[in-house]
């Protein structure tokens, strides 16, 4: 479907079209009354205003309902039909873990759900069982209020992947990245850090509060820190790195547990934030 069809059909058509991306009514809604959108760019900006600004924390909630659990096939099968080839793509490679992971990510799974009332919410695409693992583990220690903001980032994640989907030719017409990257360098190896998890906080209130949680690919990057359109309000943030986690999956002792870089953001330009780690020492710079 191109934007212009998009644009053109009827509000009962165009509503469900938006549901495969997000099955949030508010976010639906005022997607469709702010039609038409003169481009794909602007089609992602209004995509975020509408839900970072227009949509609460119900609104979150029922998004969330729209998913099958990690790794749950036969729901996939039933109740998520109408999206159940892009959900399968998203979680393709739970399917590559041992029976030890999956059951792992299962009791995880249901004590998030027990703990916060909805089932873990994460942008799935290229993440293996073991990644989602570490990710929903470390999740679990948040507050109630707190989680929920780091699930509604996921959330909008997933949407804007979706929405390339259903867009033809957005990925190439717009901006998709993040406003804030990053990129971790073993140097004791000179390789990139990979399966390096990351937590992303914001200074509210004299609190630091979890934004995001992502894990590094195979670069040692995190390119979707947080979803595209989403622009972080100036002030102070911190980004740590959970070191010990990563030297203990190489069997190695490393000297420092974490490295936590506080950083500036100002103004709607990329950020960059590396590390350059070694067992007994880090670096770090402005990036680009």
């Amino acid at each position: 479907m191109t934007l212009n069809q998009l644009n053109s059909l009827s509000e009962q058509e165009a509503f469900a079209q938006l549901e495969t991306c997000c099955v949030s009514k508010t976010w639906i809604s005022k997607m469709v009354g702010s039609r038409p959108f003169s481009s794909e760019e602007i089609l992602i900006k209004k995509a975020a205003s509408i839900w970072y600004n227009l949509c609460n924390i119900e609104d979150f909630k029922e998004a969330f309902t729209g998913h099958p659990k990690i790794g749950a096939v036969e729901s996939l099968q039933q109740k998520f039909a109408h999206t159940k080839d892009w959900a399968n793509n998203e979680q393709a490679k739970v399917a590559e873990a041992t029976m030890e992971t999956i059951e792992a990510l299962a009791k995880a799974n249901q004590q998030y759900e027990d703990k916060f009332g909805y089932i873990f919410i994460v942008s799935a695409s290229g993440k293996s069982a073991d990644e989602m693992l570490a990710i929903v583990n470390t999740r679990l220690h948040h507050q109630t209020e707190d989680e929920i903001y780091v699930a509604m980032n996921e959330q909008h994640k997933i949407t804007v992947i979706r929405l390339a989907k259903l867009i033809e030719g957005l990925p190439e017409k717009t901006n998709l990245s993040s406003h804030l990257t990053t990129h971790a360098l073993d140097t004791s190896v000179g390789v990139p850090a990979s399966h390096m998890l990351i937590t992303l906080k914001g200074l509210r209130d004299n609190q630091w509060k979890p934004m995001s949680v992502g894990i590094t690919n195979n670069d040692g990057r995190i390119a979707d820190v947080l979803p595209p359109g989403r622009l972080l309000i100036p002030g102070i943030y911190t980004m740590t790195f959970n070191t010990a986690h990563y030297y203990k999956n190489k069997n190695q002792n490393g000297f420092y547990p974490e490295v936590s870089i506080q950083f500036e953001v100002t103004d709607s330009s990329h950020y960059h934030i590396p590390l350059l780690i070694n067992p007994f020492g880090y670096s770090t710079y402005r990036g680009s």
